[in-house]
Order: C-alpha cells, then sequence, then structure tokens
C-alpha cells in the first residue's frame, strides 16, 4: 500500500504542503504581533503561530491521503517527547517541519522553508521542500531522483582546486567534543559559513551551490527531507563514524551530506 501511495501520491503532498503554507505561514509573514513569537527553550529556539497552525494543518492533510499514518512534527514533539518514538514504530511516518528556519521567519528574512517527509522502518521514502518566497518545491522519491519544480537536480561534485564550500552548525551551539570536531573544518582549502535554515543549504548542496553541510544535532524533521533530496540527487551522507545517518537517531555526530562521496569522505576525514 505504502510503495503504491509513494509512486502516486507525490502531487497530492505537494498540494499539501502548498495548501498549508498558503493558509497559515504566509499570511503571517513579515506579520507577526510580539505575542505570536515565543521562546521555546531560549531565544535562539523560537515558534510562531505560524509553526503551530501549519503544523496542525499538515497532519490533518497527510494523515487524510494516507490512512494508518503518522506524523511527528517539530512543534508535537516539543508538546509531547514520546511523539518521537513513532519514527521507530510500525506505521509510516510523516516527519513535518512546518517553518524551518523559524528565526529567519521572524525577522522577515526569505531563509525558511516547510519540510515534509515521509518515511517507514526507519527509511526515507519521500520528500518535500518548499520555500514559499521564491516559489520552488523540490521533490524525491527513493530510487526515482529528485525534482526542482519539476526539472531534475544534479548535485554535480565540486570544482578540482576550488574551496571546499561547508556550510555548518555554529560550534557554541555544540557540545565541547562535537565543537571540537567541527574545528576540524577551519583548514586551508575549507570555507566554512554557519548553517541558516537546513532544509535550505540541503537544497543548495542538491542543486551543486554548496559543497557539504556539517550538523551537530540530528532533529529528524531538520534532516530527513534534505537528506534525501541530497542523495537522489546524486550526493552523499555520512556520519562522523563513517555510518549512514539514522532518522530514528541515535547517530555519533557530526554528520554531513556533500555533492559526491569523495566530497563526503573528506568531511568526514577533517571531522573525525
Amino acid at each position: 500500500m505504502i510503495d503504491g501511495f509513494v509512486g502516486g501520491g507525490a502531487g497530492a503532498v505537494e498540494e499539501a504542503v502548498r495548501a498549508a503554507v498558503e493558509a497559515e505561514v504566509m499570511p503571517r509573514f513579515r506579520r507577526l504581533a510580539s505575542h505570536e513569537v515565543v521562546e521555546k527553550r531560549g531565544p535562539h529556539d523560537l515558534v510562531t503561530d505560524a509553526d503551530r497552525l501549519a503544523e496542525k494543518h499538515l497532519t490533518a492533510s497527510l494523515t487524510a491521503l494516507l490512512p494508518g499514518s503518522v506524523v511527528v512534527g517539530e512543534e508535537s514533539v516539543h508538546a509531547d517527547p514520546a511523539v518521537y518514538d513513532a519514527l521507530r514504530g510500525e506505521a509510516p511516518v510523516w516527519i513535518v517541519d512546518p517553518v524551518d528556519g523559524t528565526r529567519e521567519f521572524v525577522r522577515g528574512d526569505d531563509g525558511f522553508c516547510t519540510l515534509v517527509a515521509l518515511a517507514h522502518h526507519g527509511e526515507l521514502l519521500a520528500s518535500w521542500t518548499y520555500a514559499p518566497v521564491a516559489d520552488e518545491m523540490a521533490v524525491a522519491v527513493r530510487g526515482e531522483g529528485a525534482r526542482l519544480n519539476g526539472a531534475p537536480l544534479h548535485a554535480g561534485s565540486p570544482e578540482p582546486g576550488a574551496p571546499l564550500r561547508i556550510a555548518m552548525s555554529h560550534p557554541d551551539f555544540s557540545s565541547p567534543e562535537e565543537k571540537r570536531l567541527l574545528l576540524g573544518l577551519a583548514t586551508d582549502g575549507v570555507e566554512t559559513r554557519p548553517c541558516g535554515s537546513a532544509g535550505l543549504e540541503y537544497l543548495r548542496v542538491a542543486r551543486g551551490e554548496l559543497d557539504a553541510t556539517a550538523f551537530s544535532w540530528e532533529y529528524a524533521w531538520d534532516h530527513a527531507a534534505g537528506l534525501l533530496l541530497v542523495t537522489e540527487a546524486g550526493g552523499c551522507q555520512v556520519t562522523v563514524a563513517g555510518t549512514p545517518f539514522r532518522v530514528a537517531g541515535g547517530n555519533t555526530l557530526p554528520f554531513t551530506a556533500a555533492r559526491d562521496e569523495a566530497t563526503a569522505r573528506r568531511v568526514r576525514s577533517l571531522l573525525a
């Protein structure tokens, strides 16, 4: 049942994502009142009415599209951490980040997106990355490649001899050990910058505008959609331990997603 849905339901999911964003996110873009923005765990971890209402909208529409499925969303897990356990359960799981890049959204910047991925038994099956201001929709289906607004996406490889461009977690927001490993990227031939919206950084890797990412947190809603997008565009992902990233958690961090296998190996060697 689920394989048949993945093969034919991608368009319906795209419509559901666009509808949720049109109804709950864009009407609040650059129009947020102060009471519509709340700190969850501090000033760098914000939630808005757009996040909560878009996730509610997507939860209803996505589970209706695939009966028996469940949703693991950033805001539902914040309310009840036990929701995350569904990633290790038997039901198909929609992994949802209603507004990825909430800080940018709150500032009125256009660097945010909505992320949806479908997983089953820990395996990513399909993903949708929607950047509404640019009206860019990237869709990946396992084994069928990745597309951006209908055109095939190919990550390609970095230009030989050019500095490696990496978007990375801010070391100060990482554990001491992860910070030590991330600082291994501070070397000749590598240009790093702090990451913005994780979903948009993955999209930049998939379209060849960025060579790699290096992240030190593993929340599935930030990474699931982008990891499938990069791999279906021909890229590669690996943790510092040399194992693939597991969407259900328990990864050795940091990890990287890169335009090709050679770049992923190089980033891992610098992290290790």
